[in-house]
């Protein structure tokens, strides 16, 4: 989401003098895959907290691509968090984080399930809005069938997205965790731009990006449900990821502001992980 923030924000500047002018917003703006002058990715993933875990690596064929990850595990009767990232995200850069940040509740995550997007990091393949949500109902099916019913699904930014979608899609899913999220292309957009803007400048959605809407989504979830959202967030306003949270239908859910997180340090922050914890213990045994 950073990304697409950038190119809005400078092409505002351009724009600014010039009355009814539309700024396109495409596919490429918010998924934006490795490029051939990029580093490869590093060949082991390093966490702080690797001892704790038995990391085994994913490989999943999909249409036109192959899918690459990992599958962290530890001894317990837990959950399993399937993660999907920012439109930044590379396990071999981030992933060791995300692990950290879930050593301190061995008794609820027991397994945790990265696997990069197509055209990122591990995987092969160009990144698509339709392919992106298709790879996620695969990798889904894949980790549910090993682990029937243990599931957590968890979307970081631009993640958000594709987990809300995969938790509406797949009844399995036992809950559904939202970071740092928003509504829609359009609302994110135009909070991005500044308000003296407003009267000149137009938002162009691509529409393929038209159809993407959490508020919508989650509408379409009724199970445990948990939003985090730092307040210090100025990628995805406090006030929009409210908005999904107000959508979301079930009584069984929970908004936990953090105070001091910004977009992407919300599951780092020292408030999280007891929360993260007391929010799985809730989750009925199957």
């Amino acid at each position: 989401m950073q990304r697409i923030g950038a190119a809005i924000v400078a092409s505002v500047v351009i724009m600014v003098g010039l009355s009814g002018c539309a700024l396109q917003v495409g596919e490429r703006d918010v998924l934006r895959g490795d490029r051939p002058d990029d580093p490869p990715p590093t060949a082991r993933l390093v966490s702080a907290s690797a001892p704790a875990w038995i990391v085994d690596a994913v490989s999943l064929p999909v249409a036109d691509a192959q899918l690459g990850g990992i599958a962290a595990s530890r001894a317990g009767n837990g959950w399993t968090v399937l993660y999907f990232g920012g439109n930044a995200f590379h396990l071999d850069r981030h992933g060791a984080g995300v692990l950290d940040a879930f050593a301190s509740c061995p008794g609820q995550v027991v397994a945790v399930t990265m696997v990069d997007y197509r055209g990122y990091g591990r995987s092969t393949g160009t990144p698509t809005i339709a392919a992106l949500k298709a790879d996620a109902l695969r990798v889904f099916d894949h980790i549910n069938a090993l682990q029937p019913g243990r599931v957590v699904v968890h979307g970081q930014s631009l993640g958000s997205f594709v987990a809300a979608y995969v938790a509406q899609q797949r009844p399995a899913v036992r809950a559904l965790v939202l970071e740092s999220t928003t509504t829609n292309v359009r609302d994110w957009g135009n909070a991005r731009m500044p308000w003296y803007v407003w009267p000149f400048v137009r938002l162009d959605i691509d529409p393929a990006l038209q159809g993407i809407d959490n508020v919508a989504t989650v509408a379409g979830y009724a199970g445990l449900a948990l939003v985090l959202e730092g307040e210090e967030d100025r990628i995805t306003p406090p006030r929009l990821a409210k908005q999904v949270y107000a959508a979301l239908p079930s009584s069984a859910k929970q908004l936990l502001m953090v105070a001091g997180a910004g977009h992407n340090d919300v599951l780092s922050n020292a408030a999280v992980p007891p929360a993260y914890c007391a929010f799985l213990g809730r989750l009925p045994a199957r």
